[in-house]
């Protein structure tokens, strides 16, 4: 996963292979954590944080039937 973008009209964009999707993520720094928590991606396409807005986009789209 990329890091977390500095624009908010952006997201990071998780390659179906990295699935599940959790935030905070791996590139994030330390000093910015919030509890883990994972991210239903699969049957939009697109997800945001609950705590920090972060927004994730899954290469390729929704996914239907599931992953």
């Amino acid at each position: 996963m990329a890091a977390t973008p500095a624009d908010p009209a952006d997201a990071v964009l998780v390659d179906p292979k990295d699935l599940p999707v959790f935030c905070p993520n791996t590139a994030m720094p330390l000093w910015s954590s919030h509890p883990r928590v994972f991210l239903d991606i699969v049957p939009t396409g697109e997800v945001s944080c609950p705590y920090c807005g972060t927004r994730y986009r899954l290469a390729g789209g929704a996914r239907p039937g599931g992953h």
